[in-house]
């Protein structure tokens, strides 16, 4: 039992973390407006977690003006694909021990 949680990451334990990473694994990307409507979020908590997950390289996050607003895009790093897979993995073993 102890082998499987230790793939759990903790940088997936909160569920806006999830909720961001999840979303970014079905897309190519989401821009800030799109996640904020998806998860329910406060501009704050979307952009705080975001923050958090491009500390750890699991997500890339790109500044753009589209005409004279600002766009802000996420996308899921290759090591962030990783980690996560590995974290749902490890869920899912976690489950079917039970």
């Amino acid at each position: 039992m102890k082998n499987i949680i230790q793939n759990i990451n903790k940088a997936f334990d909160h569920r806006i973390r999830l909720g961001i990473m999840s979303v970014l694994m079905v897309n190519d990307g989401a821009d800030f407006t799109e996640l904020k409507e998806l998860l329910g979020v406060t501009d704050g908590n979307l952009a705080s977690h975001a923050k958090a997950l491009e500390s750890e390289n699991y997500i890339m996050i790109e500044k753009q003006f589209i005409g004279k607003k600002p766009n802000t895009k996420y996308s899921a790093t290759t090591a962030g694909k990783k980690a996560f897979k590995e974290h749902i993995e490890a869920l899912e073993k976690l489950i079917q021990k039970r």
